[in-house]
């Protein structure tokens, strides 16, 4: 089996599935691009904790972490089996690589099963999910990403759930995608080029090199997923990028695929 892709996913509102003027096909476009996983190891920004969890949940339940949404939302279930000998691997390699991390049962939240739902509708791939710590820096996710590195090459695809830019305070609901703020693209445009470069010491260094990162991100949960993929992914990756607009004003919708360029 050739070596799994990493990827990040803009995961976007909790209403991507019911929305239509929100890009949901967009992620079974990209699905239908990779190949099937043997199971998902997803790292979503909306579980934190201060050392890494993986859930060994065998049915984890569907999380509705929201509130205020129409009633639809709350009544869709993402039946997908659990992995719970692939998180026990994924606390292994942690171990071996003197990073603490523990287990417990934990369902998925809305970071891991809004995505998934449209990426695998038939919930055929199992998940587990894993922590993130949004008190540690870009290097901690980063460096978990390195040591779950070996799990690609035995069918298993790192995912980190978040949004390349997410200031809600900054949001405007009423806005139209061509009411983007420019300091967005600006922000994307920086992010993408170093992704495209390899040039990880800048990326790791983000929050003082990059325009406008403060604003992009007053808290950056929604973005250290990305850095857990970009540690997982091969010294030599390719990059995918499937953008898919900016929403709200502030609100980047960007997907990356890091594969193997032997792939």
């Amino acid at each position: 089996m050739s070596r799994l892709p990493s990827i990040f996913l803009s995961h976007g509102a909790p209403t991507l599935p019911i929305d239509p003027s929100l890009p949901s096909g967009a992620f079974g476009t990209l699905a239908a691009g990779l190949p099937r996983p043997g199971a998902i190891l997803m790292l979503s920004a909306h579980w934190e904790t201060p050392d890494p969890v993986a859930s060994t949940a065998v049915k984890p339940e569907t999380i509705h972490d929201f509130y205020g949404f129409p009633r639809a939302l709350y009544e869709i279930r993402y039946p997908a089996l659990g992995a719970p000998d692939l998180a026990r691997q994924a606390i292994t390699l942690l171990a071996q690589d003197d990073i603490a991390a523990t287990t417990e049962e934990h369902g998925l939240d809305h970071g891991a099963w809004v995505p998934l739902l449209l990426m695998f509708p038939d919930a055929g791939v199992p998940v587990a999910q894993l922590s993130i710590q949004p008190h540690r820096d870009p290097a901690h996710h980063y460096r978990v990403g390195r040591a779950l590195r070996p799990l690609a090459d035995d069918g298993v695809m790192i995912v980190g759930s978040g949004q390349i830019t997410h200031n809600l305070r900054a949001a405007d609901f009423g806005a139209r995608p061509e009411d983007a703020d420019p300091r967005v693209a600006e922000f994307t445009d920086w992010f993408e080029a170093r992704l495209g470069s390899h040039d990880v010491d800048a990326l790791l260094d983000y929050r003082r090199l990059a325009p406008h990162a403060a604003l992009m991100h007053p808290r950056d949960e929604h973005l250290l997923p990305v850095f857990a993929a970009l540690g997982a992914a091969p010294d030599d990756y390719r990059l995918q990028i499937q953008s898919l607009g900016t929403y709200q004003r502030a609100l980047a919708m960007t997907n990356y695929v890091f594969e193997s360029a032997g792939n």
